[in-house]
């Protein structure tokens, strides 16, 4: 009896610490109003920042649009301008004596810089009237990366890049920058990691493993997916076959493999279909993106003939070939 008592007095005096506490509350409506109005508002906030959220997620521009409008956009923008390292010049990756950095060039590159200042390429010398029409102008060039950024559906920044690639290397090596981009376009409609079952690799779908002399100065095979070093062999084979066989066709039949075959199965005239628009875009004239047209050959006259007559000595194949390479770019 004596502890039952001394409990019920405990239990009583916990309920009556509570009736004071609600009462306190209670007894004070101000501060009572203060957190009704605190708890809707952070209800409302809440609501409306998962609305925004919403937005953002299926509208990517509105979110865009709000982290410009943020005050810490720019310097965060600011800040990784600083921190992000110099791009070297295109200029300097196409020179036929600068490696295309990798790992070990890089690690290298302190005990290598007095070679590399002794074998330095020359000046570059000024181009003749005619490799001025060959290559173009400035505005030529910009026509030809918009209209091809648009058909192959490649963001501007990098098409202007390859095309660039593409026109320093046909000045370097004297090949029509066009003819390069036609043969990119098919051989991988501009996707620089391309790769087929046969082993032919980048841009130009190049045989590293066959051509591997070729990618020695470039840092080895494992720059076959460089897009400037692939463009760059690539368009020292196809330059190769174009003077060995004679002509373009001849050339782009043995670019294709097709050499010892009775036909390249069209490829041919693929590229020089892709060359012919792209000759019609620099020229400023409205070519859709959407085109498939072909050209049509000559009956047979520039590859039979290239087979049927011998073929130049070594000393003479580049002056026999070159000009008519070019009086047949021209036809088309």
């Amino acid at each position: 009896m004596s502890n039952q008592a001394s409990e019920a007095p405990l239990a009583g005096t916990s309920q009556m610490v509570r009736r004071v506490d609600f009462r306190n509350l209670s007894g004070n409506p101000r501060i009572a109003q203060f957190f009704g109005i605190a708890h809707r508002l952070l209800t409302i906030l809440g609501i409306a920042a998962l609305f925004v959220l919403g937005l953002m997620f299926f509208n990517p521009d509105l979110a865009d649009k709000l982290i410009s409008m943020s005050p810490f956009s720019d310097a965060a923008e600011e800040v990784a301008e600083a921190d992000a390292p110099a791009a070297p010049a295109l200029g300097d990756l196409m020179a036929p004596t600068a490696p295309v950095a990798t790992v070990s060039a890089l690690a290298g590159a302190a005990a290598a810089s007095s070679v590399q200042q002794a074998t330095a390429p020359a000046p570059a010398q000024a181009l003749s009237p005619e490799e001025r029409q060959l290559i173009g102008n400035p505005r030529q060039q910009k026509l030809v990366t918009n209209w091809l950024a648009k058909r192959y559906r490649v963001a501007s920044d990098a098409a202007d890049m390859l095309v660039s690639a593409a026109y320093l290397t046909a000045r370097d090596i004297k090949l029509d920058p066009l003819l390069i981009l036609s043969v990119i376009a098919i051989e991988s409609r501009f996707n620089p990691f391309a790769e087929s079952p046969m082993g032919a690799q980048g841009l130009m779908q190049v045989m590293s493993k066959v051509h591997h002399d070729k990618f020695q100065e470039l840092g080895g095979i494992k720059a076959a997916l460089n897009p400037v070093a692939n463009i760059r062999v690539g368009s020292q084979i196809l330059k190769e076959y174009v003077t060995r066989g004679g002509s373009v066709e001849a050339g782009l039949k043995s670019y294709v493999g097709a050499a010892d075959m009775a036909n390249d199965g069209g490829y041919g005239i693929k590229v020089l279909s892709e060359y012919q628009n792209l000759k019609q875009v620099a020229m400023g004239k409205n070519v859709s993106i959407y085109t498939t047209a072909t050209v049509k050959l000559p009956p047979a006259s520039g590859v039979s003939a290239s087979a049927d007559q011998p073929k130049p000595t070594a000393n003479n194949v580049a002056s026999a070939a070159k000009p008519k390479t070019e009086e047949q770019l021209a036809a088309l």
